[in-house]
This record gives structure tokens, C-alpha cells and sequence, in this order.
């Protein structure tokens, strides 16, 4: 029978091997998190009007492509917003002890195996909806931790 500290000590060994996660987008040498603009800031738990930013948003160029940020599991679509727009997709990711989904993407398979920086799809085209925005993908761990240090 294993104990709590056993298994917390595997989730964390797991996490620990998966390292930091690969570069996001294709159009950028590193992964940028957003900074502000009239729609909100980026980063982690930024205040909105009504909540808090629940996830991170990392700089991509529209059409840009998006690799995987680290090997896993594509287990299906997400979409962020209730209503349908051009940049109502996404997908979830899960993998190593980590599940997160990436918004404003179109992915290329909404199912499947992919390996650590392979291409999972493009960067919506975000100024149609919201002109004058930082073109972005959103990251946003399952469990609503925070990504930033994997990124």
C-alpha cells in the first residue's frame, strides 16, 4: 500500500522529468508572456473585470505556427468562449503529471499522441475579434495553477 508522501514524491519526480516545456510558438525565440494592453495583461492571475486571468498568454504571430510543449495526449477540443467565433478553439493536452489547455489555435487533430515540439496547429487570427490585441495563444493548466515556470 502507498503511502500520501510516496505518491506526492512520484508526482513530483514525474513533473521534474518533463523539464521545462519547449518553445511555443514558431514566431518567437523563447516563450514571451503578453504584456498589456486595452483587453488585460497576460500574465498569471491578472486581474479582468469580473475575475482573474486563469491561465498565461504567450506571444504568437497570427497563422504562426504552435508546437506541443511537451509530449503527450491531444484528448480534445476546448473551446474558451460560450458564444462562436473565429477564435473559438483550442485543445487539451495531458502528459509527465501535467494536463493543460491551449486556446485560439487550430489545431491539426483533436485526438492523438504528439512528441515535444511537434507542430500541433496554427495561431488564430485574434485582431478580428479583439482589434488591437497582442496576438497570443492562452495557456491554462487543468487544475488552475499556475504555468509560468514551465514556460
Amino acid at each position: 500500500m502507498f503511502s500520501t508522501s510516496v505518491l506526492i514524491f512520484a508526482a513530483l519526480i514525474s513533473t521534474a522529468l518533463a523539464g521545462p516545456w519547449a518553445n511555443i510558438c514558431a514566431s518567437k525565440s523563447f516563450n514571451e508572456i503578453r504584456t498589456c494592453d486595452s483587453y488585460g495583461c497576460g500574465h498569471y492571475s491578472a486581474q479582468r473585470t469580473q475575475r482573474r486571468h486563469p491561465g498565461v498568454d504567450v506571444l504568437c504571430s497570427d497563422d504562426s505556427v504552435v508546437y506541443a510543449p511537451f509530449t503527450g495526449t491531444i484528448m480534445g477540443q476546448e473551446k474558451p468562449h460560450g458564444n462562436v467565433n473565429t477564435i473559438n478553439n483550442g485543445i487539451r493536452l495531458t502528459g509527465r503529471g501535467f494536463c493543460v489547455k491551449i486556446f485560439y489555435i487550430k489545431p491539426i487533430k483533436y485526438r492523438g499522441c504528439v512528441k515535444k515540439g511537434e507542430k500541433l496547429g496554427t495561431v488564430l487570427p485574434l485582431q478580428k475579434v479583439y482589434p488591437g490585441i497582442q496576438s497570443h495563444v492562452h495557456i491554462e493548466n487543468c487544475d488552475s495553477s499556475d504555468p509560468s515556470a514551465y514556460l
